[in-house]
């Protein structure tokens, strides 16, 4: 986001909070606790802030928006991130399971249940072949869902999520069909009345190689996807998007922001596993470079409500980005490793995320590192590009999957 909106010429002033040591180079970091609302309240005024774009998914869920459009010396700042309500597309599984159905938008058969009906959820599973999707309803960190291939194991691990496992955000626990297919993400930029679509693309969850191996946030992405043509974006267009802003505005919950369908693509059709309230990470690495127009002005648009005037002009070129993680995630890692030769790197972009500057040098700060994203006529020489500007990188015990894009034969 930094990095793409400090290329507008409409900028004069960016500010990022926390930041981190690569948005240095874009703009002025603000050491705050971006869950403390009187806190980024006080900057915004103090600093006389036009705009706050809300990039991850914790404050929106608690309400930053209505926040700031609560008090007097807020009300003209524009927030890019929907309403409280609108949050709970990503706050709560539950939520967005039964605002899908209710709107016809193609997802799997569901039910929630909680403690007091856990007997009706064992009963539920039997319903189901393997394997076994458990969900938490609220915000875990993306370690709130469970596939699990033996249905004493589902019955055991439904015991626990409702018994605290992941504290108060299995307090609900959704119980759904398993969706077989090949995953893909699709994403717009709405004002709550007209929406544009942004780049699409796919990212790997899994830590090893052949995705396998425990969730993580993403150790890699990739824009375009191949399979998605004109004909299958257009039915994500028709059976997705647009039942989804439509159904947002019949339920009077103001969206200002971006939406992020996490898609499955079944025999050739669309289903929604989830929403993001949000930008996705690592996949804005990928679509944010694609998007050629002037990624702030298409924000004031939004802001404004004005959205139906913009266009979206899309860089014809493939982006591919390789996440670099601390050894040991997902579990446990060390932070404070020195990283060297990123200065060497000429062909990728580097967008950092867990890292710091500490004494001159920048240090690992995270169990996801840096995102090297590379441009290329397709998406083999842009995955080229990343791997090669990878081996002028190093920290100790850095990682990263060698095999992104494996399934796509590029």
């Amino acid at each position: 986001m930094a990095w793409k909106i400090s290329q507008s010429p409409l900028l004069r002033n960016l500010y990022i909070a926390p930041g981190n040591a690569g948005t240095l180079n874009y703009g002025i970091n603000l050491g705050i606790n971006i869950n403390d609302f009187n806190a980024v309240k006080k900057i915004v005024v103090g600093k006389k802030i036009d705009m706050v774009i809300v990039g991850p998914e914790a404050p929106l869920v608690s309400g930053i928006h209505d926040f700031f459009n609560s008090g007097d010396e807020t009300d003209d700042v524009m927030i890019i991130g929907p309403d409280q309500r609108g949050a709970m597309l990503e706050g709560s599984k539950d939520f967005a399971k039964g605002f899908m159905h209710k709107y016809d938008i193609p997802t799997s058969r569901y039910k929630s249940f909680t403690k007091d009906t856990i007997q009706e959820g064992k009963k539920f599973l039997e319903t189901f072949q393997p394997p076994f999707v458990l969900k938490a309803d609220g915000l875990a960190a993306g370690k709130g869902v469970l596939i699990l291939d033996n249905i004493n194991d589902a019955r055991i691990e439904l015991e626990n999520m409702l018994g605290g496992k992941f504290g108060k955000a299995s307090s609900k626990v959704i119980i759904e069909e398993f969706l077989s297919g090949t995953e893909l993400s699709a994403f717009i930029i709405t004002d709550g009345k007209d929406y544009k679509i942004l780049p699409e693309a796919k990212d790997y969850k899994r830590i090893g190689e052949g995705n396998s191996g425990l969730n993580t946030g993403g150790m890699g992405a990739l824009s375009p996807v191949p399979f998605a043509d004109k004909s299958f974006m257009d039915k994500i267009e028709k059976k997705i998007i647009i039942p989804t802003v439509e159904g947002l505005k019949a339920e009077g919950i103001h969206y200002c922001g971006f939406i992020y369908a996490g898609l499955m693509k079944v025999e050739n059709e669309p289903f929604v596993v989830e929403y993001n309230v949000r930008m996705g990470d690592p996949e804005a690495e990928v679509v944010i470079p694609r998007i050629k127009s002037d990624l702030l002005e298409l924000l004031v648009s939004a802001g404004k409500g004005e959205l139906s005037d913009s266009k979206v002009e899309t860089d014809p070129r493939s982006v591919v980005t390789v996440i670099l993680a601390s050894g040991g995630y997902p579990g446990a890692y060390q932070k404070g490793k020195v990283i060297s030769g990123t200065e060497d790197v000429k062909d990728s972009i580097l967008f950092h995320s867990g890292t710091k500057m500490e004494d001159g040098n920048i240090v690992t700060d995270g169990g996801r590192v840096i995102a090297v994203s590379s441009y290329g006529k397709n998406l083999k020489e842009a995955l080229g590009r990343s791997y090669e500007s990878i081996s002028k990188i190093n920290f100790e015990k850095m990682y990263f999957r060698k095999d992104i894009g494996f399934d796509l034969s590029i």
